[in-house]
């Protein structure tokens, strides 16, 4: 109610004071009525631009002028006069080019700008914030969300709006099983945001001419000089080739695993066979199969083993084991 009384009193203020402003006349009045009307529409642009950008916008003009006075003066310096001429004349015209850059550049910007540690070191050297940008698959995952509550990741969690996006069209997905992947995916992204360990900074920029999911993280990551934290195998891979740092949840599990070595005692619970004859399948807690050999008569018992060899392969550990003579089916 208040700013609907300032805008009539605006409107009403206009044509009275260019009235006895330019003499009295109806063109008095007419401008008055145009400037109201222009601050009116000025004001209304202005409420809907976020506070962020008005502000980003004011510095980066200011800037830019100051950018056009120092070229200004560095011209006046030189002896040519055909390039002062040049500059005098288009003066006025040097100046709005740069306000126009310095508020476009400003305003592009300001979400990079945002990531920015705000903090002041007192070294000599600058000190680069550590930004891990979240991937679909690792959000789905889950297990990154005990990752960052055991205090294991540090820096700035960075979560692409086109990730956002990405998950919120699986939810809405006619596909029951993506359509459950995208809301549990949105549930532990708000439980990730919420985390009281690392900071998690929303990004706003995409890649609009480029339209693959991976390759917009890929691009990201470079513009930001970011890790990026995934379980899928082959953005590893592609990373890798674009010189791109990548944590792989995947990877890390399996590098914490218990080590087992030849000749450990287990006691086990065989779950189903092998491919190869009479052999016995087992499962640890952490998911390490284990082949038994002649475990087959086993099934659906406990038994002791001994673990005869370890096999690592691009999936994690394999163990091979056979059954402890004492043991009877």
């Amino acid at each position: 109610m208040f700013i609907w009384i300032i805008r009539s009193m605006v409107i009403i203020s206009g044509p009275v004071i260019g009235w006895y402003q330019i003499s009295k006349s109806a063109k008095g009045i007419l401008i008055g009525v145009i400037v109201a009307l222009v601050v009116i529409f000025i004001e209304l642009i202005i409420e809907k631009i976020p506070l962020d950008s008005i502000i980003a916008g004011c510095l980066g003009v200011i800037l830019g002028l100051i950018g056009a006075k120092m070229l200004d003066y560095s011209v006046s310096l030189m002896d040519d006069d055909k390039i002062n001429t040049f500059m005098r004349s288009y003066s006025l015209l040097i100046k709005i080019v740069f306000a126009y850059l310095g508020l476009i550049i400003a305003i592009r910007k300001k979400d990079e700008l945002s990531l920015l540690e705000k903090d002041i070191r007192l070294t000599s050297k600058k000190i680069q914030e550590d930004l891990k940008i979240l991937d679909t698959s690792a959000i789905i995952d889950g297990r990154i969300l005990d990752v960052i509550e055991t205090n294991f990741l540090s820096g700035v969690i960075v979560i692409p709006e086109f990730i956002i996006s990405e998950l919120q069209m699986l939810a809405d997905s006619g596909d029951s099983n993506k359509r459950i992947k995208g809301r549990r995916g949105l549930d532990l992204l708000n439980k990730i945001r919420e985390n009281s360990y690392v900071p998690v900074k929303i990004f706003n920029k995409d890649y609009p001419d480029i339209k693959q999911t991976d390759g917009k993280i890929l691009k990201l990551a470079d513009d930001l000089k970011a890790k990026i934290v995934t379980t899928d195998f082959n953005l590893s891979k592609v990373a890798a080739i674009h010189n791109v740092v990548v944590l792989n949840i995947n990877e890390l599990v399996s590098t914490i695993k218990p080590v087992l070595l030849p000749g450990e005692t287990l006691n086990i619970y065989l779950v189903k066979e092998g491919k190869e004859k009479k052999q016995g399948l087992a499962y640890l807690e952490d998911g390490t199969m284990i082949v038994v050999e002649n475990g087959r008569q086993f099934i659906g018992q406990r038994v002791e083993i001994t673990i005869t060899n370890i096999l690592q392969t691009s999936t994690g550990k394999m163990a091979f084991a056979s059954i402890k003579e004492e043991t009877k089916p």
